[in-house]
């Protein structure tokens, strides 16, 4: 086995399976991959909500890659092992009108996260967020011709924003290209399952993995294996309940209900509040079977929250 280093240079922006090689390697071994942030070092820790509206989205999504695994096959599955991921020391948040589940948070704002503590990160002395970080964007080339951009996940993998593929979880994706053709970015150092006001705690990471090949599975979309619930410390939550007979106002009703009640009995405001939904709080399907109407709900840790207010 052996350990190589990827350094943040070694980027691309699309999906492409023609793309040439970063690093080619042999199954069992491991890379350090040093990301850059999503928005390629667009924002830095001195930003200010401006700077959002200077963003070139062409420079979006930069991915560490393409990896070339020696043997790999189409009809293979690519086994991606999560060794150790860690932050850089900050991060940001931020609405960015148009994107995000509510259309009504249309002004944009910006959230600059102190991360240095390692474990966790404080909004405005009221809550404390746990920082459990991971790449929200892993995947393999492809099989389609041409250039895709990153944000859809597909059959690949991608932008699949799914926080339990962190430290300790084993990633497995089908294989369509020869060489498989790995990339991640999109680092994320906290999240909670839906992102709801489109970002995470975005961050450049360090992370280290470790590939493998199961030959001839015939995988048709990513799994994975994970260890545990990023955040299962927690006993006690708050829970909201959308109803409706479409999943996606449920999940309107349900973010906005936790909203209003977060933000009256912490006096957040409720940009903030939103952020603080998309970075802890977790959206599940909790009936879908008793038509018309099926319920989303929402779960926010209490135990985040330093002091209630009302």
């Amino acid at each position: 086995m052996a350990t190589y280093f990827l350094d943040e240079n070694k980027v691309h922006y699309m999906w492409d399976k023609t793309l040439k090689p970063a690093l080619k390697i042999d199954p069992g071994d491991r890379v350090i991959i040093e990301l850059r942030d999503v928005t390629d070092g667009q924002i830095t820790p001195n930003s200010t909500t401006e700077d959002l509206n200077k963003l070139d989205w062409n420079r979006m999504y930069p991915l560490a890659g393409p990896i070339y695994i020696r043997g790999a096959e189409p009809g293979d599955t690519l086994t991606v092992r999560i060794i150790d991921v860690k932050t850089k020391g900050w991060g940001w948040s931020a609405i960015l009108p148009g994107y995000g589940l509510l259309e009504e948070f249309d002004k944009p704002y910006l959230k600059i996260w102190d991360l240095s503590e390692g474990d966790y990160t404080i909004l405005d002395d009221k809550a404390i967020i746990p920082i459990k970080p991971f790449c929200g964007t892993m995947g393999v080339a492809p099989k389609e011709e041409g250039k895709h951009p990153v944000m859809p996940p597909g059959n690949f993998g991608g932008n699949m924003d799914i926080k339990h593929l962190t430290r300790g979880s084993i990633l497995k994706l089908p294989v369509f290209v020869e060489g498989a053709l790995f990339s991640c970015g999109d680092g994320h150092a906290a999240q909670g399952d839906g992102e709801v006001c489109v970002t995470a705690i975005e961050a450049p990471l360090y992370v280290v993995l470790e590939f493998d090949i199961e030959k001839k599975t015939n995988l048709k979309r990513p799994q994975a294996i994970i260890f545990k619930e990023p955040y299962e410390e927690y006993e006690t939550f708050y829970m909201t309940m959308g109803i409706s007979s479409n999943l996606m106002e449920a999940a309107k009703i349900a973010v906005r209900d936790m909203i209003d009640l977060i933000c009256d009995k912490y006096r957040l405001k409720r940009e903030d509040a939103y952020i603080l939904a998309s970075l802890t709080c977790d959206l599940k399907i909790s009936e879908i079977v008793d038509k018309p109407n099926w319920i989303v709900t929402a779960h926010m840790p209490i135990d985040i929250f330093i002091e209630e207010l009302e």
